[in-house]
């Protein structure tokens, strides 16, 4: 198969979907991969890299879309891209189908068979666990005076005691911020609505980690105490209230600092706007907000490599055994199928936008194979 790899267009995104390393892997198996000029430069691997795992370099993304039967990039399909896409061309990026009605438009429209690379993972993102670390960075960074916070270190220092802290979900993002917060010394509080994963994250992280249930009522009860929130829930779409109200933004310190890690507009943070690295912050009632979406790409090498290394079976597979078969070997892979030759296959972009769906089985004409690999749903937004 023809596979093409696209350098990212986003504003600060700079990762790369896969290293050379994957490139000599797929090589290896028989199919010719295409790779973008510059595509993985930004995230410190360069084109001679690519040449050398047997990749070949394409000068403009229009050679990549029209000599590749299967493109693969890190973000969502940007305008610009979408005149390139064509009937038949398989799509594997995060497409975020549900918030984004133009981009699904494009896709139903074009034909073509996408995968929204959010869905697929197993064991959790590894963008996940960045974006929780960096977010925590982020936000203990923001909260000095000289970039707009109220001037409180995350750490204490003799006489004077370290920030008050929480954060809300104690899933792969959440743990991946008390990790970074608690290891700076910070006072964190962990909120998740599962006393089990509560119970195992006293034991897991040091004692300046105290936990609570999830909560408006907890919630309230110490937020006029915190330095700094880091919001790492991913809140249901359906859903029209939030755990934090900006009325309640009233309670906090002058200067405080939010991160909402999620990133979601009407989401657990109702003051959340979506902003860019290049201009990450804004305030209201005097609280700082830190909404970048695309936090990971602050740390393109890193998280590259481990991106790349979570997904690329993913990608082998549906090289290897074409989408079908690939959809029936990982209901992972299977579940995140957004969109086959013009029909709608993912249920919470139907039931957010309204749109008729069928599922990724009946789609694919594989309901009722004793083979088929089973997956959980991806979301809790269903189908009435």
């Amino acid at each position: 198969m023809k596979i093409g790899i696209l350098k990212e267009i986003k504003k600060g995104e700079s990762r790369v979907i896969l290293t050379p390393t994957e490139v000599k892997e797929l090589v290896a198996q028989g199919h010719e991969v295409l790779v973008q000029h510059n595509a993985g430069a930004d995230a410190g691997f360069e084109d001679e890299a690519y040449a050398l795992a047997g990749g070949k370099i394409a000068a403009t993304p229009a050679e990549v879309f029209e000599k590749s039967e299967f493109v693969t990039k890190v973000k969502e399909i940007e305008p610009e891209e979408y005149g390139y896409l064509r009937e038949g061309q398989i799509v594997f990026t995060c497409i975020h189908p549900a918030a984004n009605r133009e981009e699904v438009d494009v896709i139903l429209e074009k034909k073509v068979i996408a995968f929204t690379a959010e869905d697929t993972h197993r064991y959790g993102s590894p963008n996940c666990e960045a974006a929780g670390k960096l977010g925590a960075m982020m936000g203990a960074y923001h909260l000095l005076s000289i970039n707009g916070g109220r001037g409180q270190s995350i750490f204490g220092i003799g006489g004077a005691p370290a920030a008050k802290v929480l954060v809300l979900g104690a899933g792969i993002v959440g743990k991946g911020a008390v990790d970074i917060l608690a290891s700076l010394g910070g006072q964190v509080y962990l909120m998740d609505i599962n006393v089990g994963i509560l119970r195992d994250s006293q034991y897991q992280f040091s004692k300046n980690v105290t936990t609570m249930i999830s909560n408006r009522s907890n919630i309230q009860s110490i937020l006029g105490d915190l330095d700094l929130v880091v919001n790492c829930v991913k809140w249901p779409k359906h859903r029209k209230d939030h755990l934090i109200y900006e009325e309640d933004l009233k309670l906090m310190k002058k200067g405080a600092v939010i991160v909402d890690v999620s990133a979601d507009l009407g989401g657990a943070i109702e003051s959340y706007r979506p902003t860019t690295h290049l201009e990450p912050t804004y305030k209201i009632h005097d609280v700082v907000h830190y909404g970048v979406d695309n936090i990971p790409g602050a740390a393109p090498h890193t998280v590259s490599k481990a991106y790349a290394a979570s997904i690329f079976h993913h990608i082998a597979s549906i090289a290897n055994n074409g989408v079908k078969e690939a959809c029936v070997r990982d209901g992972f892979l299977r579940r995140s199928l957004c969109a086959y030759k013009g029909t709608l296959t993912h249920v919470e972009t139907s039931v957010i936008q309204q749109r008729p769906f069928e599922s990724p089985e009946k789609r694919l004409e594989i309901e009722g194979r004793e083979d088929l690999n089973f997956a959980p749903s991806a979301t809790t937004t269903a189908l009435k």
